[in-house]
């Protein structure tokens, strides 16, 4: 971890700059389409409709063929079974089976789809077991989990297995150009950044929310809804709002200092996440970056959605998720993001097919992953206790492991 704080943007640039460039030319689907036969036989750990719209961009990959399937309740894996024809002998039900999946030597490599807090110990058993890891954000639910992911992609690499974190942003090629240019000076030097996430509340109405309300109590249900729990999901600062916390830690390119904040659910009435949060991350060199999300409807307000803007002393960049990637600099440049949340997963699809194929085991992808994570769980638990935290005392604040209790 200690690598991660004393990073800096002008060796990071030195560093990565030739493995930037070969991602950068990826051709998408170029594999799928020369070597229609090359598939790989991929086993889903969560299968939920996160987990079903990622299977059904492997599906039209072409690259992948989805050989089995685990996830808690059997409901889930049926459905599964039935729109992606998984054999019934190949579902694995239940806490532990993922377990099992992982014992299947049918399975070359596991998508890992499951609720935030199960992904450091199935993402260590996966690599562990020699399966190639494609894992979703966030990677962890606090400091202990995102440090497993770190020694478990580094494992990976150790035994030749890929291990790619599924970010849209940093899989588009605008996004990509913009933050290079800006790494590179094109606005100057950094003065301060804006980031949020305004949303409406994506559980409000599924059908696993009314079970909740129904029964608080119930551990099943609970689990069905973990994105109303804070230590399935991580809160919405770790679960949802890291997209937009990813692309100030990405255009940063270190380690927050310290930070401030707030938070509190007074729309809330199930649960006990968070409807909204603010924070401010101090930086080197006086940059500081305000973050505020929202996760209600606040009547319409716009905008709304995934923005991000970050001012220097010579211009400044602005990016949205579905939309919009100016550089107002030296140079200056315009790209697009549209669609994003599909056009994202389909290029890191292609990535981690070619990876594997290619016997590329450099995992690049994790080590950003796990400082955006942590991000996000410094803001958190600033916000929580309404004081000023650093980033040495997170990483030293072993206290702040969440603990899930299912055994009812």
């Amino acid at each position: 971890m200690k690598s991660l704080t004393s990073l800096n943007r002008r060796n990071f640039i030195k560093n990565t700059s030739a493995a930037a460039a070969g991602i950068t030319m990826i051709k998408p689907f170029a594999i799928a389409s020369e070597n229609p036969k090359k598939q790989i036989r991929l086993g889903f750990i969560g299968c939920g409709s996160r987990g079903q719209m990622v299977c059904n961009q492997m599906i039209k990959h072409g690259g992948y063929n989805i050989v089995a399937a685990a996830d808690y309740f059997q409901d889930r894996l049926d459905e599964f079974s039935e729109k992606f024809d998984i054999p019934s002998s190949k579902l694995y039900s239940g806490l532990t089976g993922y377990q099992k999946l992982l014992d299947d030597k049918s399975v070359d490599a596991v998508a890992i789809e499951s609720p935030p807090y199960f992904h450091p110990e199935q993402a260590e058993a996966a690599v562990k077991a020699g399966k190639h890891v494609y894992l979703a954000k966030p990677i962890a639910v606090d400091v202990p989990g995102s440090q497993s992911v770190e020694q478990s992609g580094k494992l990976a690499t150790q035994k030749g297995l890929c291990f790619l974190v599924d970010f849209q942003t940093r899989a588009n090629a605008s996004f990509r150009e913009a933050v290079r240019l800006v790494q590179n000076g094109a606005i100057g030097d950094y003065s301060f950044g804006q980031s949020y996430y305004h949303a409406n509340n994506p559980f409000e109405k599924r059908s696993s929310t009314e079970l909740l309300r129904e029964d608080p109590s119930n551990p099943e249900y609970r689990l069905r809804a973990w994105g109303l729990d804070r230590t399935l999901s991580g809160d919405i600062i770790t679960e949802q709002n890291i997209h937009t916390i990813d692309v100030s830690s990405w255009i940063m390119n270190e380690a927050p200092l310290s930070a401030v904040g707030n938070c509190s659910g007074k729309t809330r009435d199930l649960g006990d996440c968070n409807d909204h949060f603010s924070v401010i991350y101090y930086f080197n060199n006086g940059v500081d970056v305000a973050f505020t999300s929202r996760q209600f409807s606040a009547g319409g307000t716009q905008p709304a959605g995934i923005y991000n803007r970050m001012f220097g002393t010579d211009g400044a960049l602005e990016t949205t998720y579905s939309g919009k990637v100016i550089l107002r600099g030296d140079p200056f440049y315009r790209g697009d993001s549209t669609n994003l949340y599909v056009t994202g997963i389909q290029e890191n699809l292609e990535t981690f097919h070619q990876s594997i194929l290619k016997g590329d085991a450099t995992n690049s992808t994790v080590g950003a992953s796990v400082q955006s994570n942590l991000m996000t769980i410094l803001g958190r638990e600033a916000a929580y206790s309404r004081k000023i935290l650093t980033w040495e005392e997170l990483l030293q604040e072993k206290a702040l492991k969440l603990d899930l209790d299912l055994r009812a």
